[in-house]
């Protein structure tokens, strides 16, 4: 199994800020909700607030609005922004994981027919959040819980702060615009994420 993130990996940017800014043009009312995104914001940088908690806020903009619906027409627009070395090596069995929402994924995963996707699980009328925002470890633990302890042959990544998920592959790439190139695991930025290799492996 090949194992892929989405947003600046496979996607060229980020799909839900994106998404965010496409319905935002088209409801201006979302507005309501930057005062309290503003206070989540600051408190999510302060450490306050976990990403978990910050995204739920950012979220309430879906209250005002049909998210199926601006979900399709989104894609619609924005399929041409998978990149092009994904496109020339996709398979069905692909499985890509992402911390943006499930209800934001699945249809272009349809689109690409892929089969596998894990994601976070956010209700696409309220924006609440059901479990943790799917980043970093927790990734793996997800990726765990479905299809058991797998290694992947091949994890491709925009970050460093996916170092956990390229810790068990059996090979992983970082990924710059169309450009791959193998996995530093020396790079000073996994440190910085408080990665530690060997806790990783045994997660």
């Amino acid at each position: 199994m090949n194992v892929y993130d989405f947003d600046k990996t496979i996607y060229y940017s980020d799909s839900t800020k994106d998404f965010y800014l496409y319905c935002l043009r088209r409801h201006p009312k979302m507005i309501k909700y930057w005062p309290s995104l503003i206070r989540a914001f600051i408190k999510f940088r302060t450490g306050s607030y976990s990403k978990t908690q910050f995204k739920e806020i950012l979220y309430r903009f879906l209250r005002c609005i049909d998210a199926d619906k601006e979900v399709a027409l989104f894609w619609n627009k924005k399929k041409s922004g998978i990149k092009k070395w994904y496109l020339n090596q996709k398979r069905k069995d692909d499985l890509i994981i992402s911390a943006s929402p499930v209800f934001l994924l699945k249809p272009i995963c349809d689109i690409l027919e892929v089969d596998n996707l894990i994601a976070s699980n956010v209700n696409p009328k309220t924006g609440e959040y059901s479990g943790e925002n799917c980043h970093g470890e927790e990734k793996v633990l997800q990726m765990y819980k479905i299809y058991g302890r797998v290694v992947p042959d091949n994890f491709y990544s925009d970050s460093y702060i996916d170092t956990p998920l390229a810790a068990i592959a059996k090979k992983s790439f970082i990924v710059k615009g169309e450009e791959l190139s193998d996995w530093n695991f020396d790079n000073p930025k996994i440190k910085k994420y408080g990665y530690n290799l060997s806790d990783i492996k045994n997660l």
